[in-house]
């Protein structure tokens, strides 16, 4: 059974960084494309950023253009683990946070989430004064 497991979640005030964690058991993360989506109360769930599988060997990423330029993710092989680093946080960005895992394309995409098979269960994240 793969399981994909959130942390780093919290309140945070305006302006401030969290950096979210998502390790994987039983599969092994640089294999695949990953991502990170959100969803707020109310709203439908959105891509936030993604890493192509490590086969590709390109390491591109993708990210809304909401946090372009204060997020970032990564991954490290070692740890079996994919970061959301999380800069300059608005309150716009509160919401729950999940990782995906998409097992057949290589190249990852923020447009459809049904694509990804597998997920966490997701971190919240609140930006609040």
């Amino acid at each position: 059974q793969v399981d994909l497991v959130e942390s780093g979640g919290g309140l945070v005030q305006p302006g401030g960084s969290l950096r979210l964690s998502c390790s994987a058991s039983r599969l092994t993360l640089a294999r695949y494309s990953v991502a990170w989506f959100r969803q707020a109360p109310g709203k439908e769930r959105e891509g936030v950023s993604c890493i192509n599988s490590e086969t590709t060997s390109d390491g591109n990423v993708n990210y809304a253009d909401s946090v372009k330029g204060r997020f970032t993710i990564s991954r490290d092989a070692t740890e079996n683990t994919a970061y959301l680093q999380m800069n300059s946080l608005k309150p716009e960005d509160t919401a729950v946070y999940y990782c995906a895992v998409d097992l057949v394309q290589i190249e990852c995409g923020l447009g459809s989430f049904p694509r990804y098979d597998y997920w966490g269960r997701g971190t919240q994240v609140t930006v609040s004064s």
